[in-house]
Formats: structure tokens, C-alpha cells, sequence
């Protein structure tokens, strides 16, 4: 069955593919083959819900591309809204009828309920004599076609204007009778030659107005202005002439076609219709709308424009508020319901295909990058497309906006002239409806729709046509054109092989073949350019350049440097290589082709590219190369390399010479696009070496390196690890341990930690190595220093990484094996490993290989070490065990030193003050003093510390040092006391404290027994004093009992007298010192006592009677000063003996004492006794 013969409408009947809004001649057809799909019922309901319920917003802004039915909507609209009736054919009714849901059927009745007329223009057409830079060219538009309306006289808004005066008397047609009497024609003739017949005009003038006016129409045009206001005024005033005469609402819309085209980028024009808009909002309320299409939404119409701009345009924004955009989708089910729809029959002999390649859709129509675009989703939906492929009705919108955005087309505005969407997909169909069911429609038959409105630039596909003889080169030609500004499409030889699926059963495997080599055709050429992997089409501009670029010379060196930089710094990048057993990086030359690129090393890595002469021979390259440390990368043949590569340069080369110096615009854009192109290619170049790479054969030393890695930079290491183990063959001896700097300080101390192990004579095969490297320069008269021996053991046969050179260094230092010294001094500790750690020091440091000590001598200062310091050394080997045993007495010396610290607590301690001296100078001592020189110093010490050390420390670690703190503290608080003692205990206890060896023997013993037995003496002692001076205390407060009136006394007054009680015999009672405690009941006696005395005789002394005051002024009498109390020790006897010794004197100081007793009691004292 033929394909024409599945479709339900004839494919080749009359379809007018591009709608024009003054074109009435397919009226009927237009309206009835109307197709309302999904999108346009969404926007539509939008619309009539904002037209039926006026928010303010009286302007709907309809967007789409080329193709997407914006002009047939808006003249579809037009004519509903108007109620226009078409052949008999109601077309709002007809319409209305298309409408599938129910919610925008009853919009539709609501809108149709409104009277209204339309105005419907191509904005392009009817502004043809006005002129886009006028400031009031798009209002002059409005005005001409809204003056046509009302029949005046469109093209010349001046005589629209005098007619609208005469109209406005009800004269308008009186005149054109009379002008017609005067001039001998219809006014509607006359109008178009005002400047001829200006004086019938000005008769038929004066005939209907009774005035006599020369020159009338002459003085109507210069008083003719253009004016929003007035046209807006205008409209009102026809629109309120409407509804008095309807008795009802009325409404006047202005659709106008492709304003955003017409606008583009003058915001004059964008102005002029906010302004048009907002008046017509302003003056008519709704009752005056305006429905313009663009191809952008309006978004995007004014987004070009600059910041302050676009400010400007934000009312336009707001009065534009109402948004139809249709989109590709719209268009392919237009083109499905009118052109593509297929039979019941048809869809029956569809059926077996569908089944039987729906499996291979994906296959077929996926596209290997880019944009994905839709497959065939279901049966229907291949129903619906057939012959037709989904991809193809997205793909070929983009392609002819890009096209038309590159001002590719003849015509206003770049567009695509008399063509569209549907007219393009029905040649095609056409062109394919002889041929039989399975059959596909490929992109290049779209080429053919727009070939006739393209610029004589792109034509290269006739002369094509003209030169080629592979069909295939020229279709490819055309979809390269058509997809050339589509910058989601990646026009590889995959994706196009897609574009050019005729059929279902295509050997897909042979057409890619064929899509190659007609693409290579093209390239060789010059119709094309390769960029990568993509195709692109080239204009005869680009052509030109294209071909002298390829004539440019380029050296080939230039193309060999570049390759070198892509391979060495783009894929490889670092400048080592790192071998991963030990963590080294090793440097390397880096040779291309025989090349040497920088600093030779000790190991390189050669790449031999495509270019070299052997590079198709393996063997020949093997054997050429095997006796050199490097790496030998093969890559592949690849003509594609070279030629790309000589390209690159070439293009370069080209852009830099003449860039600077075209003076034509195009070219100069074709130069910037091919820099851009070239800065691709150059990535798709180092891609592509990658790949090359990871493919590329590797020899070393005349043998293949096996790889099964792909990453270049991880298959180079394989071959790389092969080379440092084939070159430096003595670093099996590191046995893949992994040094790093930080382990330096480790291997300095590890001998002193004693993890060399038991046996300290055992050193590694590295150590033995680098020992006897050291020991051969000495033997050679050669100065050995660290530079030397970094030199030495990180070149052949070593190959060794520096932290492992420093670390077996310090393994040797650390054993004594060798020394250090740098500028004289030698080297050790901190500022050893400072040195070992800093490159820039290694030219100043000299080595100096160490005799070694005996077994017996290293043995005997472990036994020493071990008596000595009672613990056994860390170290086994014999520096480090000479070095610790200083380190040992350093500590040992401290130790000491905060002992005898305390010698004023425990002045014994005085006598470590020789020792630690000593000790301090040992600390100072080279780790050969104690092994080779320490002999006659080991007995002595070792009785020091018998005699001395061990004891004191013994005693300073035990209880003796607290009892020694605690007797001395115990002879100081007691000092007083032991005079009231018998005997010289204390004595004793001072002697055995002063003693400055009282550390030793018994001595401590001794103490505790005398301190006990001072202690109980002293106790008893003290609490017999106590309790006498308490008892002398009480005794005396019993007697003031005694005092007459004392019962009186107030619980106030007995308080006082209680607390001074009270505090003395509390300080009896814990006082320690006994001469205290007795004066402490002496001072009661003479001071405390005496004061109560006076206390009681006052508090007790009787109140005088008021009865006995003074009356009439009588003198009161005579104040008595309070009684004084005064103790026997106070009277003042004339004795002068200092003692009794005979009867008589015992008479005399009785008299002499009773004298003064007797003055004392004349004074009115009273004795205490």
C-alpha cells in the first residue's frame, strides 16, 4: 500500500500553510480546518477569562516561533469575537464546536454575548509608507487602520481628519455629493489627489457649510496632529455611538499580527503601544482591547534592552498581563489532526510494523548526545506521526529559529517568508507519498521547504548538487545546514546516520559507514568543517576561510611542539612520576619523536606518535630503543590526529594573521567563531589522546610493558614501575619499606629505645650499604658528606627516595657507626636532627665512620648502668648506651638538686652537694667517655651511691624525713616549757637532729622515744598549771558571793561578770605554754578580779531616796567618787629588805604593811584580798 493512500485527508489538497490576517480568499477553508488542540484550549480559557471578567489588563500579548499557528489563532479569534459570518458559515458557532472541553465552551458563550468588532492587521503591511523612526509610527498604524473602520480615509490621517469633522455635522455626506458634482468624480477618488482638486474641495466646502474657506484641506493638514489622547478619545467615542444604538455593552478590539517584528529592539515603538494600551484602558474601561502576536514573549522582547530601559517597560509588563505562548507541541498535533491523520485501514496496515519494531525505536531514533528528543511514546502516538519520526517536529522548529536568528532568510524581518510548519511537512509527505508503508521521512526533505527564502550565502548545497555525484553527501549537506545555529544538536556521525533512517529495515551498520565517508567528501571539499566529532555546515564566507586556512604552511616542528604540550601537560600534566612501592617521585625527560622537551634526567618517557616514520612498526621501534632508561610509548596509528592537530595549528596561525587587519564585520565574526571552534577542537584533541594513550604499546628495555589499564596516566605508571625496577636495581634492598621525613627523629632515638632488637651488632643490609659507601670515599681520600651520599644513592644503581636516604643516615648516627660534624662541631640532638632535615645544610655536613667498641666494653657499662641507677638501659648498642648513661646522670643530677633544696628543713642534705657537681660533669661526657674511659671512676661511684645516695634517698622517700620535720617543729613550740623539766632529754634531741649524719643507724629511732617522753612530761606538767590557775580563778569568783547586796545583782550584770570568767579560764585551758597558763591566772588576779570587784560594789551600792532631794534650794550633797580595789602586791610598803630573815624583820614589815593597809582604807580603797 502507498503512504498516500493511509491518510484520511488527501495529502496534496490546497493547504495554506502561512495565514495572512487581510487575506479573506480561504476564509471558509481556514475556519473549518481550524485544529483547537490542547495547548490552544489552556491559553484560550486563559484569555476569555480575562476578556469576560475586565481586572484592568486590556491587552493579551500571543507568543510563538515560526510555524506554531499564532497568526491563524489571533484571525480565528477576530473573526469569533466579531460574530462574522463566512459564506453562510456562523464561524463562532463553527468554532465553538471544535472545543472539546465544556468549561471553555461556556467562556466562549459568554464572549459571544457581547457585541463587539474586530480590527485585524498585519502591523508590517499597513505601516508600509510610514517610517519606524517616527516617534508616532506605530500610533499612526492604529490610527489608519481605526479610521478605515469608520470609513474615513486611512492613509492620510489629515483628510481622515476632515472627514471626521464633517461627519461629526452630519455633512460628511452632503460634501461628497457636492464634490462629486464640482470635480466630476467620487470623493473616494478625489481623496487620493487632494493636491489636483483642491479647489472643488474647497467648493464642495463652501456649498454644505456656507463658508468661504481657500485651501481648506490644506489648512486641516497643518493643523493636523497625531495624539494618543485623541485616538484613544477617538475609539471612545465610536464605541459609545455603538452601544446607544445597541442598547447594550459593546466592545472594539485590535488584533494586530507580528508586532514583536515589527517593535524588535526600538523602545519608542515598545512605548508608543504601553501608552496606546494604558489610554484605551484609561479612556474605554475595558471596552477596547488590544491581542498582538510575537515570536518572543514579551519577556524576552524587551530583555535585550538595557536595565534603565527595561524599567521603563514594566507597565507594559502589567497591561500586556494576559499570555497565550504556543509552543513546538502545538504545532506537531496541528500537523497530525490536519495532514497526518490516518485511516482506520491505515492504521491497520500500521499495526504489524509498530509490533514489530517498537522494540527497536530507542535504537533507531535515540541520539548519542546533545539534546534527547521525543521517540515514538505509544501505538497512538506512532499512528499519529508516521511517516514522520517525533524528534523531527521539535528539531526542525529549532532549526528555522536559528536559521531566521542568523538572519538566514530574503525578507522582512530574516523571516522565513511564504513557508511554514505545515506547509514544509506536507512537501515532504508529499514528496514520499508514492513509496510504501515503511518508509520515513528523513530531515534533509525539510530542506527543500525553505531553500527558496534562504540567502545566496547558504547555497552551497546547489553547487553541490552541481559537483557531487553521492547522493548521500548532498542530503547530509542539507541536514547540516538546517541544524547549523541548533547548538543542542551534536552533529556527529551517529546522530546524523539518525537524521537519514529511511526505513525500518536500513542496515544501520552500512548507513553509518556511508554517513562517514560522504561526510569526509564534504570535509575534503571544503563544504563542510570537522570539529572533533561534530559536522558543521559552512557558508561560502566561511568556505573561503575555511579553504585558506587549509592552505596555510605550518612547521612541522610547531605541530609536533603542540602535540608535545597536549600529551605532557594536558593528559600526563605532572612533570614525576611516582613509583609507588616507596612513594618516590622521580623526575623524567620527556622526549616526543626523538625530541627532547626540557631537563634531560636519569629516566624519560618517549612517546612515539603517528608522525614518527616507524610508527606503524612495532619491532623496529622496540629494538631502536632498547638499551636507554625510558619508557617507550607507542600510540596507535591515527590519521584523524595529524590531521586535526595540523589543523589546529593552521587555524591558529590564520586567525592570529588576519584578524587584526579585516576590515569586513563578517569576517571577522567567522574568525571569532573559529577561535571558539578551535578552542574545541584543541579539548576533543587531548580526548582523543587520552583514549590514544590508553591504548598506546609500552617497551622497556626491548620489552612490551603489559597493561590492562586504560586511564594514560595509571597505564604510564605500569610501564614507568618497570622501568625503575629494571634501572635502579639495588632498591630491592629498601624491601618496599616507605620512608618519610617524619620517621627521621624516630631512627635518630630508635637505638635508645631498643628497637634495633637484642642483638645491637646486627645492622640492616641498607645500613651495611650505605656504611661501607662511606667508609670506601674516606679510604679514597674523598670527603664524605651528606650531599655526596644523597647524590650517590638516589641516581643508579640505587635509585633510593631521600627520606629513605636520611633515615638510614640516622640509623647509622643512631648506632654509633658514624658522626656528624658540620663547620667543626659535632652534631647531635635537636640540632642534629635540624640538619638532617634541611637539604640546603647537606654540602657542610661531614661524615665520619666510628671504631667500634667491644662486646666486653659495652657490657660492663650495662652492668654499671643497671647497679648504678637501678633499672637496666634501654639501649643495646654501644653510642647509644654511652649517650643514655649521660642522659641518665643529667636526670640524676636533677633529681639531687631538688633534694638538696630542702637542706634548710633537713640540713644532712648539705652533703649531696659534691656529688651532684660530680654528676653534672659526667652529664656532659661523650657516649666514648663511659665505654672506653669510665673504668676508674665505676667503684667509687657505686660506694657513693652505697654510702650516701642510697641512704638519703631511702630516709627522704620514708617515714623518718616527716619525723625528722615533725621533732624539730616540736623543740621550737616547746622551748619555754623544758625549763620547768628535770633532766637534759631535749638536749639530747638536739644533738641528734644536728648530727649530719643522722640519715644513717638508729638515730631516728632515738628521736621518736625521746619526742614521746618530752611529749608526756610536758603534758603533765602543763595540765597541773592548768588546773591550779583555774581553781586560783573560781576561788575568787566564790568570795564575791559574798559582797552584801550581790543577790541583787541582774541576769544582765551576772552575764558580764560570767563572760570575763569565762575567757580567762578558755585561755587556761588551751594554752600549751605553762609560764602562760600561770600568767594568765595572775593577770585575773591583779587586773580581771579587781575590775569585777568594782563592778559588784557599784552595782550594788544603795539608790538615794527621792524623799531626801534638796527642797527650797538647799545644796545637794556631796558627790562620792566610786570605791577603788587594790590588791596586797599594789600597797606600797616601806620595806627595805628584799626578804625576811629574822623575827624581827617579820615584826617590821607586818607593822610596815599594816601602815599601808591603813592609809590605803584612810583613801577609802578597799584591799582585795
Amino acid at each position: 500500500m502507498q503512504l498516500r493512500q493511509i491518510f484520511e485527508y488527501k495529502i496534496d489538497r490546497p493547504i495554506e500553510g502561512v495565514i495572512k490576517a487581510d487575506d479573506d480568499a480561504e476564509l471558509k477553508t481556514e475556519v473549518v480546518e481550524y485544529v483547537f488542540t490542547d495547548e490552544i484550549e489552556r491559553r484560550l480559557d486563559d484569555f476569555l477569562e480575562a476578556y469576560t471578567n475586565y481586572q484592568n489588563a486590556n491587552g493579551v500579548w500571543l507568543s510563538g516561533f515560526f510555524g506554531s499557528g499564532k497568526s491563524h489563532l489571533l484571525k480565528m479569534l477576530a473573526l469569533m469575537l466579531s460574530g462574522r459570518q463566512v459564506d453562510g458559515l456562523d464561524v463562532g458557532r463553527t468554532l465553538r464546536g471544535k472545543v472539546k472541553d465544556t468549561m471553555v465552551v461556556g467562556r466562549i458563550d459568554k464572549a459571544l454575548a457581547i457585541p463587539s468588532e474586530s480590527i485585524l492587521f498585519n502591523i508590517d503591511q499597513k505601516a508600509d509608507v510610514i517610517s519606524k523612526k517616527d516617534v508616532d509610527a506605530l500610533l499612526a498604524v492604529f490610527v489608519k487602520v481605526f479610521d478605515e473602520k469608520c470609513g474615513y480615509y486611512g492613509k492620510q490621517g489629515y483628510i481622515a481628519h476632515f472627514e471626521r469633522h464633517l461627519d461629526h455635522d452630519g455633512l460628511l455626506q452632503p460634501f461628497r455629493e457636492a464634490f462629486e458634482k464640482h470635480a466630476g468624480m467620487p470623493w473616494e477618488t478625489g481623496r487620493e489627489r487632494v493636491l489636483r482638486v483642491g479647489s472643488h474641495i474647497d467648493k464642495a466646502f463652501a456649498d454644505v457649510t456656507g463658508e468661504t474657506v481657500t485651501g481648506v484641506i490644506g489648512k486641516h493638514k497643518d493643523d493636523y496632529k497625531l495624539s494618543i489622547e485623541d485616538f484613544a478619545e477617538q475609539v471612545k467615542t465610536y464605541i459609545d455611538s455603538k452601544e446607544a444604538s445597541l442598547g447594550k455593552d459593546f466592545r472594539l478590539n485590535f488584533f494586530v499580527d507580528e508586532v514583536g517584528q515589527y517593535i524588535a529592539d526600538n523602545t519608542k515603538l515598545m512605548t508608543n503601544l504601553q501608552t496606546i494600551a494604558e489610554s484605551l484602558a484609561t479612556k474605554c474601561r475595558g471596552r477596547a482591547w488590544i491581542i498582538v502576536t510575537a515570536q518572543e514573549d514579551i519577556a524576552g522582547v524587551i530583555g535585550e534592552m538595557t536595565k534603565e530601559q527595561s524599567n521603563d517597560f514594566s507597565k507594559i509588563q502589567a497591561r500586556f498581563a494576559n499570555r497565550m505562548k504556543l509552543t513546538s507541541t502545538n504545532v506537531a498535533e496541528v500537523i497530525q489532526k490536519r495532514l497526518l491523520l490516518k485511516t482506520e485501514d491505515g492504521e491497520k496496515h500500521l499495526q504489524p510494523i509498530y509490533e514489530k519494531e517498537v522494540n527497536n525505536f530507542r535504537t533507531l531514533f535515540d541520539f548519542a548526545d546533545g539534546q534527547k528528543y521525543r521517540n515514538f511514546q505509544d501505538e497512538e502516538h506512532f499512528f499519529n506521526c508516521y511517516p514522520f519520526i517525533p524528534y523531527q517536529f521539535e528539531l526542525f522548529q529549532l532549526a528555522i529559529r536559528g536559521l531566521s536568528t542568523h538572519n538566514a532568510f530574503e525578507g522582512k524581518h530574516s523571516s522565513v517568508g511564504e513557508r511554514s510548519m505545515l506547509g514544509v511537512f506536507q512537501e515532504v509527505a508529499i514528496a514520499i507519498a508514492d513509496d510504501q508503508i515503511g518508509k520515513l521521512a528523513t530531515f534533509d526533505l525539510m530542506y527543500k521547504g525553505i531553500s527558496s527564502a534562504l540567502k545566496s550565502h547558504l547555497l552551497s548545497v546547489r553547487a553541490a548538487e552541481k559537483n557531487l555525484d553521492n547522493p548521500l553527501a548532498i542530503k547530509l549537506l542539507k541536514v547540516l545546514l538546517l541544524v547549523k545555529y541548533v547548538k543542542e544538536f551534536k552533529a556527529s556521525v551517529h546522530n546524523l546516520s539518525v537524521l537519514m533512517i529511511e526505513s525500518f529495515d536500513q542496515d544501520v551498520g552500512k548507513l553509518h559507514q556511508d554517513v562517514e565517508e560522504a561526510l569526509n567528501l564534504l570535509e575534503n571539499q571544503v563544504y563542510i568543517q570537522r570539529s572533533g566529532d561534530y559536522y558543521e555546515f559552512l557558508t561560502d564566507e566561511e568556505k573561503d576561510v575555511e579553504q585558506e586556512i587549509k592552505n596555510t604552511e605550518v612547521d612541522s616542528s610547531e605541530v609536533a611542539d603542540e602535540l608535545h604540550k597536549i600529551i605532557f601537560e594536558k593528559v600526563l600534566k605532572g612533570r614525576k612520576l611516582r613509583y609507588e612501592p616507596n612513594k618516590r617521585d622521580f623526575s623524567f625527560t620527556r622526549k616526543l619523536d626523538d625530541k627532547m622537551y626540557g631537563r634531560e634526567y636519569e629516566l624519560g618517557v618517549h612517546v612515539i606518535s603517528p608522525f614518527h616514520e616507524h610508527c606503524d612498526n612495532p619491532d623496529q621501534v622496540k629494538m631502536a630503543y632498547i638499551g636507554r632508561n625510558e619508557v617507550t610509548v607507542m600510540l596507535p596509528a591515527d590519521a584523524r590526529l595529524i590531521r586535526d592537530l595540523t589543523l589546529m595549528k593552521q587555524t591558529a596561525k590564520y586567525v592570529g594573521q588576519n584578524y587584526q587587519t579585516t576590515k569586513k564585520e563578517n569576517v571577522k565574526r567567522i574568525l571569532g567563531n573559529k577561535t571558539t571552534a578551535n578552542q574545541d577542537r584543541e579539548r576533543q584533541l587531548v580526548e582523543h589522546v587520552k583514549a590514544l594513550m590508553g591504548k598506546a604499546t609500552m617497551f622497556v628495555a626491548g620489552s612490551e610493558v603489559e597493561s590492562t589499564k586504560e586511564d594514560p596516566g595509571l597505564r604510564l605508571h605500569d610501564g614507568f614501575e618497570t622501568l625503575v625496577e629494571q634501572t635502579y636495581t639495588n632498591l630491592r634492598m629498601l624491601r618496599g619499606v616507605n620512608f618519610t621525613e617524619a620517621q627521621i627523629e624516630d631512627c635518630l632515638s630508635q637505638s635508645s629505645d631498643g628497637l634495633f632488637g637484642n642483638d645491637a651488632a646486627v645492622i640492616t643490609e641498607p645500613e651495611s650499604e650505605m656504611l661501607s659507601s662511606i667508609s670506601l670515599s674516606v679510604n679514597k681520600g674523598i670527603r664524605p658528606t651528606v650531599k655526596k651520599l644523597v647524590e650517590d644513592f638516589e641516581t643508579k644503581p640505587y635509585g633510593w627516595p631521600l627520606p629513605a636516604i636520611q633515615c638510614i643516615l640516622a640509623k647509622l648516627i643512631a648506632r654509633g657507626k658514624v658522626e656528624v660534624r658540620s663547620d667543626g662541631q659535632l652534631l647531635d640532638g635537636a640540632s642534629l636532627l635540624a640538619h638532617l632535615k634541611n637539604t640546603g645544610k647537606f654540602g657542610n655536613m661531614v661524615l665520619e665512620p666510628q671504631v667500634d667498641f667491644s662486646a666486653s666494653q659495652t657490657r660492663a657499662l650495662r652492668e654499671f648502668h643497671e647497679q648504678f641507677f637501678d633499672e637496666p638501659p634501654r639501649a643495646n648498642e654501644a653510642k647509644a648506651l654511652g649517650t643514655e648513661t649521660a642522659e641518665t646522670f643529667v636526670s640524676l643530677c636533677d633529681d639531687l638538686r631538688d633534694l638538696a633544696a630542702k637542706a634548710s628543713d633537713y640540713p644532712f642534705l648539705g652533703a649531696l652537694a659534691e656529688p651532684i657537681d660530680e654528676f653534672k660533669k659526667l652529664g656532659k661526657k661523650s657516649y666514648k667517655f663511659f665505654l672506653a674511659e669510665f673504668d676508674g671512676h665505676r667503684d667509687r661511684l657505686l660506694d657513693t651511691k652505697e654510702d650516701l645516695l642510697d641512704p638519703i634517698r631511702r630516709f627522704m622517700s620514708g617515714p623518718n624525713a616527716s619525723l625528722f620535720g615533725e621533732a624539730k617543729q616540736f623543740l621550737a613550740r616547746n622551748e619555754t616549757n623544758f625549763g620547768y623539766l628535770d633532766g637534759d632529754e631535749s638536749g639530747d634531741l638536739k644533738k641528734i637532729l644536728a648530727d649530719p649524719k643522722c640519715y644513717a643507724g638508729n638515730s631516728m629511732q632515738q628521736v621518736r622515744s625521746l619526742v614521746d617522753s618530752l611529749k608526756a612530761r610536758l603534758e603533765t606538767l602543763a595540765a597541773d598549771a592548768r588546773a591550779a590557775a583555774e581553781e586560783a580563778v573560781t576561788s575568787r569568783v566564790k568570795k564575791l558571793q559574798a559582797i552584801p547586796g550581790y543577790e541583787t545583782l541582774t541576769t544582765e550584770q551576772r552575764s558580764e561578770i560570767d563572760a570575763i570568767v569565762k575567757g580567762t579560764v578558755d585561755q587556761i585551758r588551751t594554752q600549751p605554754i605553762i609560764a602562760v597558763v600561770r600568767e594568765a591566772a595572775t593577770q585575773f588576779e591583779n587586773k580581771s578580779y579587781t575590775e569585777i570587784l568594782g563592778k559588784v560594789t557599784q552595782w550594788t551600792a544603795p539608790r538615794p531616796d527621792p524623799k531626801d532631794e534638796p527642797k527650797d534650794g538647799a545644796p545637794k550633797p556631796e558627790w562620792k567618787p566610786p570605791i577603788e580595789f587594790i590588791g596586797l602586791s599594789h600597797l606600797e610598803v616601806d620595806f627595805d629588805k628584799p626578804w625576811l630573815e629574822t623575827t624581827d624583820d617579820v615584826d617590821q614589815y607586818i607593822s610596815k604593811l599594816r601602815e599601808a593597809m591603813a592609809v590605803a582604807v584612810q583613801e577609802g580603797k578597799r584591799i582585795q584580798l
